[in-house]
C-alpha cells in the first residue's frame, strides 16, 4: 500500500520558519522524483519545488519561493523535506507532498503517481 504522509506544517509568523516532511511508502524511493505543491484557499493548486531520483540531487523551484524554499531528501529514511525560510503571508496554503515515477523531473501536477493528504500551513502578520 502506497501512502505519502506530510508533517510539519502550523502557524508561524510572517519572516518565520518552517520544516515540513513527507515519509514515503513508495519503493524504490530513490528511483522516484519527489515534489511539493500548494493550494491556496480559492486558488488552484500550484507547484512550489522538486527534486529528481538521481544521486546528484538536482533541485527544481517555482520563481515564487527562489531564495527562500530548500528541497531535500534523504533516501535512507524514504523521506522529503521541504525547509520555508522568510515565511511571507502568501505562502499560506496546505502544502501537499507528491511522487513520480517518470524518467524526467516534471513540474505539472498531473505527471505526479502519488499524492499525501496534505499539511496547513499559515503564516501571520
Amino acid at each position: 500500500q502506497v501512502q505519502l504522509v506530510e508533517s510539519g506544517g502550523g502557524l508561524v509568523q510572517a519572516g518565520g520558519s518552517l520544516r515540513l516532511s513527507c515519509a514515503a511508502s513508495v519503493r524504490p524511493f530513490s528511483a522516484y522524483t519527489m515534489g511539493w505543491f500548494r493550494q491556496a484557499p480559492g486558488k488552484e493548486r500550484e507547484f512550489v519545488a522538486a527534486i529528481s531520483w538521481r544521486s546528484a540531487g538536482s533541485t527544481y523551484y517555482a520563481d515564487s519561493v527562489k531564495g527562500r524554499f530548500t528541497i531535500s531528501r534523504d533516501n535512507a529514511k524514504n523521506t522529503v523535506y521541504l525547509q520555508m525560510n522568510n515565511l511571507k503571508i502568501e505562502d499560506t496554503a496546505v502544502y501537499y507532498c507528491a511522487a513520480d515515477s517518470g524518467l524526467i523531473t516534471s513540474t505539472a501536477s498531473y505527471d505526479y503517481d502519488y499524492w499525501g493528504q496534505g499539511t496547513q500551513v499559515t503564516v501571520s502578520s
